[in-house]
């Protein structure tokens, strides 16, 4: 028998990792499919604040990358300020782990799919963390390396889902204000 409450997301568990959407690796990005990715990002922003959700940022080698795009960097609550990493996983650094400690579900967004964001997911399921990586929010350089690591997170046990689905599981009730907003994001 398959054990379904772990694909459920519960908000008072989840964690939204934001890793490494910055200027200088966007610019290589097929510019439709970041245009695409970087609406969902939007909106995993702002339902973070309408769910309550806690939001970590990450930025790689800002001095080599640029810092987040402008754009995502606006959309960011007051205050959060991004942790920068020279590791490619997030699991690896301190900030980031003290930041999810007491979580046991992160949803994993941005990018590279196949380094920054696989090689944080790999870690955080070694950790113990269950991990959701939305296909629609995560970009890399080359589709196929996209692929190649959403497959691999598939068969770490991670939960592959779209935006929609994440933050409607997350909602989990209708008729509400958070509902109403929440729908009215995904429009």
């Amino acid at each position: 028998m398959n054990d379904s409450t772990r694909f459920r997301l519960n908000r008072k568990d989840a964690v939204i990792l934001f890793i490494d959407v910055q200027e200088k690796l966007s610019a290589v990005m097929d510019p439709a499919t970041f245009a695409a990715v970087q609406e969902n990002l939007r909106r995993w922003i702002e339902g973070a604040r309408i769910l309550g959700v806690p939001l970590v940022w990450t930025e790689q080698y800002v001095k080599g990358l640029g810092p987040t795009v402008a754009p995502l960097r606006a959309a960011m609550p007051a205050g959060l300020k991004p942790i920068e990493k020279l590791v490619f996983s997030c699991a690896a650094v301190e900030q980031v782990k003290e930041a999810i400690r007491g979580k046991s579900q992160v949803i994993a967004i941005g990018m590279e799919t196949h380094v920054c964001v696989w090689q944080t997911v790999r870690d955080l399921e070694e950790l113990g963390v269950r991990t959701f990586v939305p296909a629609d929010a995560v970009i890399s350089r080359f589709e196929v390396n996209r692929q190649v690591g959403l497959d691999l997170m598939r068969q770490l046990g991670t939960s592959v889902i779209t935006t929609e689905l994440g933050l409607f599981d997350l909602t989990q009730t209708s008729g509400t204000d958070e509902f109403r907003a929440i729908s009215k994001l995904v429009k």
